[in-house]
C-alpha cells in the first residue's frame, strides 16, 4: 500500500501524535515502493535523492536546534538524508585540544552527546513524516571508520591496525558495537568500511584502509560489512545495526605521486585483480548495501561518471542491487575539477546515467535538472527513468534498513550504550591484537620490572592519545604515559620510577581539522631534546613515543587541507631525537604511533626493541603498557610491506617476477615485510601438506600444517597461506595471500590449522580479460609472513 504519513511510531517514546485522516501504514513490499514513487511530484523525487549537511544552517535556528518552519520554507519535499546529525553545524568547526580524564584529546564544540543528536533525529523525523505530502522519514548517515565519529562513542584502533590483527572475527565484533552506537543515536547508515588496497604509503589516507593485500582487505572488508548489517538470511538490517557504504570505487590507493583523488593510471586487469576483489567480495558476501564512487578517475573516466564501472561491472557482473552514494562534492567536481560537462545540471545528469543514485552531501546537482528541465537544456523524458530507478533505489535502502517501521531512538538508551564498559573492553582487547613487534634484541621486552629502577618515557606521543582521521571525542582516552604510571602503580613489589620529558614537538596544528600544517618551531624542538636527554640521564631504559599525529598523515580533502607527503620517514627533530638518546648508551625501546609505514632505517639501529602500534584508539596507554610488560604478548602482523625510502615505492609484496631486480647502491627488499610480525614466545611450522597434490581445474583441496608454541609464554601466531602460478598465459606475481588464520597457543601446545585451496584462489584474469584456472604446477607456501614460509607443489589437471 502507499505510505501517505506515519504519524505512528512515537508510541515507545510517550510522544503525543494527532492522526491525519488519511493515514496508512508504511510501505513493506516492492510493489509498496513502486507504486509510492509513482505518485510523486519531480519536486518530491529530487528531494529523495539528496541530502543536507552545508546546508544546515538552513534548517536549524540560532541555538543549533532544528526549526520545523525554516524547514519547511527551506525543503517543504523533505530530504532523501541528513548527514552527520550529531553535528550541531554543516561543516566542522575549529577544534581545540582539552583535557578529558587526563589525556589531552580532540574536542569539538560543535559535536551533540547522545541523548542530544537523539533529540534532534527525532525532531527531524517527527517533520518528515507528519508535514510532507507523503511521510517518507529520512535517512541519516554518520561516519563509523574506526568507531562511530560522534562525541562519546568508543574510538578502536584506526583501520590499518584493525588489519594488522589479522582477526576477521574481532573486526566483525568492533564494528557490531559501531553500528549500535550509530543506530542508537536515530541513524541507520554509515559510510563505512573503506575497502580501498593501499600501495603508495606516500598516501595521507592510508591509515583507513585494510592495508595493501587484496584478500587481506576481502576479509576485513566482509567482517567489517557483516558487523555493520548483520547477517540475516534476507539481507534485513536486525535492530542495532545499520547500512554499511563500500568506500571508495576504485583505484583510490594508488593514487598519481601518492596525492589524494589523483588519477589511478591503471589497466584494466590490474583492477580487476587488486582493486576490484575486496568490493566484489564485501558485496558477494555480505551483501553491502550501498557503494561510494571514489573521486579520481580511471582511463580519462571519473568514477561518478562511469558507467562500466558502475553499472557493467558493479550491478551487472558482481550483481549488486544497492544504492551507490556519492562521495562529498564529487558530482559537482565532473564539471568544476574534472571539467568534462559544462554546467552542474549536466554533471548531475551524467552521473545518475552512469550509477550514480544519492548526491551526498548536498543536493545541489540534481536538484538543478529541474531548471535545466524548465529551460529545456536537459531532455526530461529521457531522464526520467533514471530518476525514477535511482528514487526506487533509495526507498528500497530506507526499507531494508528499517527506516520506515523504526525511525526514532530513544535518548536514554543511546545515553546508556554510548561507550559502555563492553565497548571499552573490545577497544582494549582491540589494541593488544594489533600492535606489531618488529625488533626485539636480545629478549629486551617484556619489561622485566625488577632489573629496572628508573624508565625515562619521551616522545611527543608519549602523552597525548592520537585517534587518527574519523574521530571524535570518546568518554575516555588513556595516554601512554597514563597507562604506564598506573601499569606501575599495580605492579607488586616494585618500586620503578617513571619520568618524562616531551622530546619534541610535531606541528603547530591543534587537530585533524585544521587546514594548515605547520611543523614545530626546530630551534624550540633542539631545546627539548636537549632536556630529554638530561631527564633520561640516571634512567635504566628509554622508551621512546614517536611517529606521527593526525595532522601528520590524514585525508587531504582540498588544497587547503592537505595531507599527504613526498617523504615517510620520521617527521621534524624525530631523528635528532633518538640519536640524542642513543648517544646516552641506555637502552632504548620505540614505541612508534603512526598513521602510515615509516621508513626508519636511518633510526633503527639505534633501538634495542620496537613496537609498532599503528593507531591504537583510546585505549592506547594501556595496552601499550600491558604488552611492553608482557601482560599481553603481541602478536600483529604487517598489513603492508615497509619501504626503506621513499625511492622504493611501491614496494607491495605481490610483485612481477620481472620487478625488484636490484638498486646499484642499496637494498630492494623491504624493512618490514607484508605479514611479518615478532612474538614474545617461539613457533614452529610444520612442512605443509596437502590433502590432495592434484586437483582438476574446478576442484579444490586443503593445505595444513601444525603449529607449535615451543617458548615459555602464550602467545599468537598467524599462519599465512600463499600459492604462485608457475607457468601462466599471462605474467602471475610471485606470490599471492589466498588464506590465513591467526591461532592462541599456551608453551608447549600445538595446533592444527587447516587452509582451503579453491578455484577462485587458484584463478586469474587471462589475455582475454576472462577468469580462468589454467592447468599446470602451482607453489604452494606456508608461513608466519611473506617472507618465511616452507612450500609444496600443488599440480592442477
Amino acid at each position: 500500500m502507499v505510505q501517505l504519513r506515519l504519524p505512528m511510531l512515537l508510541l515507545t517514546l510517550g510522544v503525543s501524535v494527532t492522526t491525519p485522516a488519511q493515514d496508512s501504514s508504511p510501505p513493506s513490499t516492492e510493489a509498496d515502493l513502486r507504486a509510492l514513487v509513482d505518485t510523486m511530484s519531480l519536486e518530491e523525487k529530487l528531494a529523495q535523492l539528496s541530502c543536507i549537511w552545508n546546508d544546515k544552517a538552513k534548517i536549524f535556528d540560532a541555538t543549533g536546534n532544528f526549526s520545523a518552519k525554516k524547514m519547511a520554507a527551506a525543503f517543504p519535499h523533505g530530504v532523501g538524508c541528513v548527514a552527520r546529525p550529531q553535528d550541531t553545524v554543516g561543516k566542522d568547526t575549529p577544534a581545540e585540544r582539552k583535557d578529558v580524564n587526563d589525556a589531552t584529546v580532540l574536542r569539538r564544540e560543535s559535536a551533540r552527546t547522545p541523548g542530544e543528536t537523539v533529540q534532534l533525529t527525532n525532531a527531524i523525523q517527527r517533520w518528515m513524516i507528519e508535514e510532507t505530502r507523503l511521510g517518507i522519514p529520512t535517512l541519516f548517515h554518520e561516519e563509523g571508520l574506526h568507531g562511530f565519529q560522534a562525541r562519546y562513542a568508543t574510538s578502536f584502533p584506526q583501520a590499518i591496525a584493525l588489519a594488522s590483527t589479522f582477526d576477521p572475527a574481532l573486526v566483525e565484533q568492533v564494528y557490531a558495537i559501531t553500528a549500535r552506537e550509530i543506530r542508537v543515536r536515530g541513524a541507520h547508515h554509515v559510510l563505512s568500511p573503506v575497502v580501498d588496497v593501499a600501495l603508495d604509503p606516500r598516501w595521507g589516507r592510508i591509515e583507513e584502509t585494510f592495508g595493501e593485500d587484496p584478500y587481506l582487505v576481502s576479509r576485513m572488508g566482509v567482517a567489517a560489512v557483516r558487523g555493520f548489517q548483520g547477517t540475516a538470511a534476507d539481507g534485513s538490517i536486525p535492530e542495532g545495526r545499520v547500512l554499511a557504504t563500500l568506500k571508495h570505487m576504485t583505484g583510490h590507493g594508488q593514487p598519481e605521486a601518492g596525492m589524494n583523488i589523483g588519477p589511478a593510471n591503471l589497466p584494466e586487469r590490474f583492477l580487476r585483480t587488486v582493486f576490484f576483489p575486496p568490493f566484489e567480495a564485501a558485496v558477494r558476501e555480505a551483501g553491502a548495501a550501498s557503494v561510494m564512487a571514489s573521486y579520481n578517475e580511471i582511463d580519462g573516466v571519473p568514477s561518478h561518471a562511469n558507467g562500466w564501472l558502475l553499472n557493467t561491472v558493479l550491478r551487472g557482473e558482481w550483481g549488486f542491487d544497492g544504492v551507490v552514494v556519492a562521495d562529498y562534492f564529487a558530482i559537482n567536481e565532473l564539471e568544476r575539477r574534472h571539467r568534462i560537462v559544462g554546467s552542474i545540471a549536466e554533471a548531475g545528469a551524467l552521473a545518475l546515467r552512469s550509477g550514480v543514485d544519492f548526491e551526498l552531501p548536498d543536493g545541489v546537482a540534481f536538484y538543478a535538472l529541474q531548471q535545466a528541465f524548465e529551460a529545456g537544456t536537459l531532455d526530461k523524458d529521457a531522464l526520467m527513468p533514471v530518476i525514477d530507478r535511482a528514487v526506487l533505489r533509495v526507498l528500497r535502502m530506507k526499507l531494508r534498513g528499517g527506516v520506515f517501521a523504526d525511525p526514532f531512538a530513544d535518548a536514554d538508551e543511546a545515553d546508556a550504550l554510548t561507550g559502555n564498559a563492553e565497548a571499552r573492553q573490545l577497544a582494549l582487547t582491540a589494541a593488544h591484537r594489533a600492535a606489531v613487534l618488529v625488533k626485539n634484541e636480545n629478549r629486551t621486552l617484556p619489561l622485566d620490572l625488577s632489573t629496572l629502577k628508573r624508565i625515562a618515557l619521551i616522545g611527543p606521543n608519549a602523552d597525548i592519545t592520537v585517534l587518527g582521521g574519523y574521530s571524535d571525542e570518546p568518554r575516555q582516552t588513556v595516554s601512554i604515559l597514563d597507562g604506564l604510571q598506573q601499569a606501575l602503580e599495580d605492579a607488586p613489589g616494585e618500586d620503578v620510577e617513571l619520568v618524562h620529558a616531551k622530546g619534541v614537538a610535531l606541528t603547530n596544528n591543534r587537530s585533524w581539522w585544521d587546514d594548515d600544517v605547520e611543523l614545530a618551531d626546530r630551534d624550540r624542538n633542539l631545546t627539548l631534546i636537549e632536556e630529554a636527554a638530561a631527564t633520561a640521564q640516571g634512567a635504566d631504559l628509554v622508551i621512546l613515543a614517536i611517529g606521527g599525529d593526525e595532522s601528520t598523515s590524514r585525508e587531504a580533502w582540498s588544497e587547503t587541507h592537505l595531507g599527504d607527503r613526498d617523504e615517510i620517514t620520521l617527521i621534524g627533530e624525530q631523528q635528532a631525537l633518538v640519536e640524542a638518546l642513543a648517544a646516552t648508551g641506555i637502552p632504548l625501546v620505540g614505541v612508534i604511533i603512526s598513521g602510515r609505514p615509516l621508513a626508519l632505517t636511518p633510526v633503527e639501529e639505534h633501538f634495542d626493541a620496537i613496537l609498532y602500534g599503528w593507531l591504537l584508539g583510546q585505549e592506547t596507554g594501556t595496552a601499550v603498557a600491558d604488552l611492553l610488560l608482557g601482560k599481553v604478548s603481541p602478536g600483529g602482523k604487517m598489513p603492508v610491506s615497509f619501504p626503506r625510502t621513499v625511492g622504493q615505492i611501491p614496494a607491495f609484496y605481490f610483485h612481477k617476477p620481472t620487478a625488484r631486480r636490484g638498486y646499484a647502491f642499496t637494498e630492494t627488499g623491504p624493512l618490514y615485510p607484508f605479514g611479518f610480525g615478532l612474538s614474545y614466545t617461539r613457533f614452529e611450522l610444520s612442512t605443509p601438506v596437502l590433502a590432495d597434490e592434484e586437483i582438476a581445474r574446478d576442484g579444490e583441496t586443503t593445505v595444513s600444517v601444525t603449529v607449535r608454541n615451543t617458548g615459555e609464554v602464550t602467545g599468537d601466531e598467524v599462519v599465512q597461506l600463499y600459492l604462485r602460478d608457475l607457468v601462466s598465459s599471462v605474467t602471475r606475481p610471485v606470490k599471492e595471500l589466498k588464506g590465513f588464520q591467526r591461532v592462541t597457543l599456551a608453551p608447549g601446545t600445538e595446533t592444527t590449522v587447516t587452509l582451503p585451496i579453491t578455484p577462485e584462489a587458484l584463478a586469474f584474469f587471462n589475455k582475454d580479460l576472462q577468469r580462468v584456472v589454467e592447468p599446470g604446477e602451482f607453489e604452494v607456501m606456508v608461513g608466519n609472513s611473506s617472507i618465511s614460509h616452507q612450500s609444496t607443489t600443488l599440480r592442477v589437471r
